[in-house]
């Protein structure tokens, strides 16, 4: 299902109504980026059909994206148990936000002809270079990914810092084994990503 958001009141009544986990999407048909983009997001509702996606449109309901801290359109969040769990921006694929966005995020590699499935958490946060080296590493490798933002996720970040001892980011949890900072070498080998020519 895919449905726009009318007003403020319409997305309290929303996210009460799927408090525990939904799909909001902010959009504005000045930009380009975004007008691709829904066609994807409603490609995935249509595909997805038991996760609820709500789509702002920033011109009409104004001023709601800065109250989620977004910047820039489109910016897609998941909004888990009250809380922004993950956010996408700018454009992907229909896939891209199902492996993303209709629970938990799981890509599909191949290892000795059979393929395996891996979920990938990326723990990031505000100003942090690295944590945008490695979501492009990721991405450039085809690699699927939920991020979480611990600046904005205060259980997140207490829960990864007891799990790791360490309150750094980005972290990558991969299928439950955790890679601090951007260290190339531990996740090419947790993912099976064959080491770039000139990267070490």
């Amino acid at each position: 299902m895919l449905e726009w958001i009318t007003d403020r009141d319409h997305l309290r009544r929303a996210r009460q109504e799927h408090g525990d986990f939904l799909v909001l999407a902010f959009w504005g048909a000045f930009s380009q980026a975004a007008r691709r983009a829904l066609a994807e997001l409603e490609q995935f509702a249509r595909e997805q059909d038991d996760t609820p996606v709500f789509v702002v449109d920033v011109q009409k309901v104004k001023g709601l994206h800065k109250e989620y801290g977004v910047e820039k359109v489109p910016t897609v969040l998941a909004i888990e148990n009250g809380q922004v769990s993950g956010s996408v921006e700018g454009v992907q694929s229909a896939r891209f936000y199902a492996v993303h966005f209709s629970g938990a995020a799981a890509s599909h590699a191949r290892s000795g002809g059979q393929a395996t499935t891996r979920r990938v958490v990326v723990y990031s946060g505000p100003g942090c270079p690295a944590c945008g080296q490695l979501k492009s590493y990721l991405r450039r490798h085809g690699v699927a990914f939920r991020e979480v933002d611990i600046s904005r996720d205060r259980r997140a970040a207490d829960r990864i810092a007891r799990r790791s001892g360490r309150m750094a980011v980005p972290q990558t949890d991969v299928n439950g084994r955790l890679v601090v900072g951007f260290d190339r070498a531990r996740l090419d080998k947790l993912l099976g990503i064959e080491t770039e020519r000139g990267s070490r």
